[in-house]
Parts: structure tokens; C-alpha cells; sequence
């Protein structure tokens, strides 16, 4: 069976928002939410930034009758920060001089029609995986790329998927000189688990399916 695609409005809001992900990979997400949410379990993202990919996990969710959640502390991650590549001085808070992708998000959610449909939770990754309680059908995983935010994600949101669930990561780069070896690493280390069994690969997006216990 073909993966599902989005509605053509909820693509061209994905293609209109500010954010990284190619449409190639946006596309590849949609299917692999699409089909964990007949898990009937809520869908979570790890690195909101302004919403690009949080609009179709919330449109996935929305088809399936299930909820989407996205964390993410809104200060940008290492390589969004001043000085560096990524940086975007559009979203920095002019009052206090950091970095508040919050609003954004909100305006992203708003223009796409799917506030209804997303948690938006503010705060520190393994802060929120550490008081979270319920069985997710998937997990994302985009926020930091450094080795202490990737393991501190893996290690916070894997022990919460639901057997059957599928775990993606996003900027799995195995030649160090597309990008940094993170995210790579901790997919080697869901590979090495036995837990998961790889369902596809579309340029630096990784989707897995947990097959059993473990980490």
C-alpha cells in the first residue's frame, strides 16, 4: 500500500513555512504519521522551531482522531544561535535579545487551520520526557545535534513508544561531511538495539518501527 499523502492546502502551508525540511522528506513524515496513528496513540515531535514539520504531524493526527504534541524550549538550538549558519535574526525577541521561535509557531499553526489539533509543550526536552506518562505511537526526533541533546531525546522518547510505534529521526548524515554525526549516531544505536526494524530511508530521514523492547 502507497503511503498517505497530505491534503494539497496542508502541503502548500508545509512549503510556505519557515523551517529546514525539504518537501521530499515532509512528504516521507506525513506517511510514516499517517500510519502510526492508526495506533489510535498520540504522535510527538522533539524540536518544534516555527512549525514547518509540526503542520503535518498535526494534519496526520487530525485524520486519525488523535493528538499531536511538539517540545521544544523556542531558544533555538546550537547551530540557530547568532554567529553561526542556520541563525535567523527575524525570530530573535528584540526586548531581551534571545532567540523566541514561539510566536512563529503559533502564526504557523494559525495560517494552516490546525491549532485544534496540537500540544504545544514549551520546555526542555528531557525535562518533559521525565515527567511524561502515556504510550506514544510515534516519536520525531529533530531538535539538538549535538551528542548530549540527540542521546538526552533518544534516551527521553524512545522508553515511551508503544510497541509497533515508529520512531523517526531527521539529519541521519553517515558521511561527517553532509553533517553532524548526532543524529546518525543515535540511529546506529536504535539499529544496534534490536528493538526496531528500518521501514525507510528518504535522504537524511530515517523512519523505524519498534519490533520490541529495549533502547
Amino acid at each position: 500500500m502507497a503511503p498517505a499523502t497530505p491534503k494539497p492546502e496542508t502541503l502548500a502551508a508545509f512549503e510556505a513555512a519557515k523551517g529546514f525540511m525539504p518537501t521530499t522528506e515532509g512528504l516521507a513524515l506525513y506517511g510514516a504519521a499517517a500510519a502510526a496513528a492508526t495506533l489510535g496513540l498520540p504522535l510527538l515531535e522533539v524540536g518544534t522551531y516555527c512549525g514547518r514539520s509540526t503542520i503535518l504531524l498535526a494534519d496526520a493526527a487530525r485524520e486519525a482522531g488523535v493528538s499531536a504534541i511538539t517540545v521544544d524550549h523556542h531558544r533555538g538550538s546550537e547551530e540557530q544561535q547568532p554567529g553561526w549558519e542556520y541563525h535567523d535574526p527575524s525570530v530573535v525577541d528584540p526586548e531581551i535579545g534571545l532567540m523566541d521561535t514561539l510566536p512563529a509557531f503559533r502564526r504557523t499553526l494559525h495560517r494552516a487551520g490546525l491549532e485544534e489539533h496540537v500540544i504545544a509543550i514549551v520546555g526542555r526536552s528531557p525535562q518533559v520526557a521525565a515527567v511524561w506518562g502515556g504510550e506514544l505511537g510515534f516519536v520525531f526526533i529533530d531538535g539538538g545535534h549535538t551528542d548530549e541533546h540527540a542521546t538526552g531525546d533518544y534516551e527521553g522518547w524512545v522508553p515511551h513508544l508503544a510497541e509497533g510505534g515508529t520512531l523517526v529521526i531527521h539529519d541521519v548524515f553517515p558521511d561527517p561531511a553532509d553533517g553532524g554525526q548526532a543524529p546518525y549516531r543515535i540511529y546506529l544505536r536504535a539499529r544496534a538495539s534490536g528493538a526496531f526494524e528500518e521501514v525507510s530511508v528518504t535522504d537524511s530521514l530515517r523512519v523505524l518501527r519498534r519490533t520490541g523492547p529495549g533502547l
